[in-house]
């Protein structure tokens, strides 16, 4: 430990800063493509209302579920260290 409690250095703290706006904005636009995918149809064509009704259900079920998965597979990815410190290497041996 470096004698602060075991508190994060600055180049930690910065990585972790920029893996979680990361995973919030790709998690932000998966949830945008997919809530566009599903109930785009329903707001710009003249569907039946209970069609329109279900789409716009189904989109809006979808984004929030498409957010969370994405943001937490981001994070967790993060924390396993998914990718090599060397780009290149993939084994630390080599």
């Amino acid at each position: 430990m470096d004698g602060h409690g075991g508190r994060r250095n600055k180049a930690e703290q910065d990585a972790m800063t920029v893996e979680v706006g990361y995973a919030l904005v790709s998690a932000v636009f998966a949830a945008a493509v997919i809530f566009g995918a599903v109930a785009g149809p329903a707001l710009l064509f003249g569907l039946p209302p209970l069609l329109s009704a279900v789409l716009l259900r189904v989109g809006l079920t979808l984004a929030p579920i498409v957010f969370v998965v994405r943001v937490v597979s981001v994070l967790v990815r993060f924390r396993r260290g998914g990718q090599p410190s060397q780009p290149g290497r993939t084994n630390p041996d080599s």
